[in-house]
């Protein structure tokens, strides 16, 4: 009965999603962005003016072609195994594994797939708790609070934000730039690059205001709002054959291109390619995949994989990949990049891009967000709505924004775990015994990076990459996250709250969604 349910709610769901993240035009022009910045005084690193030339003076034939990928929501094994099924087996130009940033909503969302996450070197970022648009503080502050508590992310590594449904004010802005964030990535850049009214800039500071979003939201722009240290990173949107009229942002493989009457994987495929090569021939301004991976999960209970749109992205990043100089990113390593900028022949020297491997032994049973290590250590909470786990002990009670660290529920027998501390980095911190396993440098990371040599990434599978190349026709094109596909390993009465939860997220958008058309 509920897998039916769940195929009933399914076509309602893409309505509703598809919503969360798209626009259907121009959402800026230069009139209204009344944009000045002097950039004899606007200075990296810590500021820089909205422009759409490179950083740094340098020219775009030196720069790299950043392709940003993101995901945004509640963090399962089978959201982790769509993110993996697209660059599990990918590497970037120096050898390393692509790094993605993940804005991460607390709902439904299992704490020690987070841990494991971030260990494997991804982003974590702000969603809010129970995404909502134009949030509240204690929906920013207490995602913070949770992630750092449960999921055993340092603090000040939380640097990103992303308003759900892409709904932000000014105020939203104040609250982050409060609340000690880097950067918002929140805002559009609705104009195709190859337009001399562009609003695709470069990564930028707000010591001068807003630049985009200028035409649909309230009170920025011309100025405003004046944050210095914190940076918005556009999401560049792509453009079918319409140009400024066919424009997609989020999960643009949902969209129907070109105003046909149903998805065409072909012709998103087209239009993707056509778009990253206006910005590749241009000036390189980044390339945006802004996504849900429900959408695109390879094992979601109950319904059937879209396999012929997750071919099609895995045949986009083959081609993408087989260019000269292009590098797959999170949200932090291309804002490092851009307040550091070197030009192509220097990317060794950029740490961010580097592969930082944490060096514990496997066989050291340490509960750390590496699986071979933590095995038999997690904490299995079980509230009724969705349980989880976690290595930092389970809460008496669910968190909420009012409450996003509660009091640890200690079992008999047993002592309370001691959640992070500022001064030790998370797989190397033990919470049961309450001591960093690693005090010097030398002990914490290897890097396991290679000279800059020719673009021979890792693709995914089949292929060489050319136009007439099939992706992903291996019979195993990737390794699930959990080791063993999702959900198999989860223990009885989880499934059924997974379903629960995810009708209950499924109706919830759909009554949100609707009541705003």
């Amino acid at each position: 009965m509920l897998p039916r349910l769940l195929l009933a709610i399914v076509p309602l769901l893409g309505i509703a999603l598809a919503q969360d993240g798209s626009i259907s035009g121009p959402t800026s022009s230069p009139e209204a962005a009344g944009y000045s910045c002097d950039s004899s005084k606007c200075k990296l690193p810590d500021c820089n003016c909205a422009s759409t030339d490179p950083p740094g003076g340098l020219k775009p034939e030196d720069v790299p072609q950043f392709i940003v990928y993101t995901a945004d929501d509640a963090v399962q094994s089978y959201t982790l195994d769509s993110v993996n099924q697209f660059l599990a087996r990918r590497k970037n130009p120096n050898g390393c594994s692509i790094k993605m940033t993940y804005y991460t909503s607390l709902n439904y969302t299992n704490y020690t797939l987070v841990t494991d996450w971030y260990v494997a070197g991804n982003e974590i970022a702000d969603h809010t708790m129970t995404h909502v648009g134009d949030p509240p503080v204690d929906e920013i502050n207490g995602n913070l609070i949770a992630l750092n508590a449960l999921a055993g992310i340092p603090m000040s590594s939380i640097k990103g934000f992303r308003a759900p449904y892409l709904a932000y004010s000014v105020n939203t802005l104040k609250r982050i730039k409060d609340a000690g964030f880097t950067y918002d990535s929140s805002a559009s850049a609705s104009i195709p690059v190859t337009d001399s009214n562009t609003d695709a800039f470069w990564p930028y500071s707000l010591d001068n205001g807003m630049a985009n979003d200028c035409l649909a939201v309230e009170g920025i722009c011309k100025g405003e709002p004046k944050l210095p240290g914190l940076w918005e990173i556009p999401m560049y949107a792509l453009f079918d054959k319409r140009g400024p009229e066919g424009v997609h942002l989020m999960d643009p493989w949902l969209d129907n291109a070109n105003g046909e009457n149903a998805v065409n994987d072909s012709a998103t495929l087209e239009y993707m390619k056509s778009t990253f090569t206006d910005h590749y021939n241009n000036k390189r301004q980044p390339f945006g995949l802004y996504t849900h991976p429900i959408h695109t999960a390879p094992n979601y209970p109950g319904v059937p994989p879209l396999n012929s749109t997750i071919n099609m992205i895995n045949q986009f990043l083959d081609w993408a990949q087989n260019q000269q100089n292009v590098w797959i990113v999170s949200s932090e390593q291309l804002l490092d990049w851009v307040q550091h900028p070197v030009p192509i022949s220097q990317l060794d020297q950029v740490q961010s891009l580097k592969c930082s491997t944490p060096q514990v032994d496997s066989s050291k049973k340490i509960c750390n967000g590496i699986p071979q290590n933590e095995e038999g250590l997690l904490s299995h909470c079980a509230f009724p709505d969705f349980p989880f786990y976690t290595c930092y002990g389970c809460p008496q009670e669910a968190p909420t924004p009012s409450n996003p660290n509660p009091s640890q529920q200690v079992p008999d027998g047993q002592q309370a775990r001691i959640r992070l501390p500022a001064n030790c980095s998370t797989p190397f911190w033990d919470p049961i015994a309450g001591e960093c396993i690693c005090t010097a440098s030398t002990c914490a990371f290897s890097d396991n990076s290679r000279p800059i040599g020719p673009n021979g990434a890792n693709l995914t599978g089949g292929g060489t990459g050319a136009d007439s190349a099939q992706a992903s026709q291996s019979s195993n094109p990737y390794v699930p996250f959990n080791g063993s596909g999702a959900l198999k390993s989860l223990p009885s009465g989880v499934l059924p709250a997974i379903i629960f939860g995810a009708t209950i997220i499924s109706t919830d958008l759909v009554v949100q969604t609707l009541s705003h058309i």
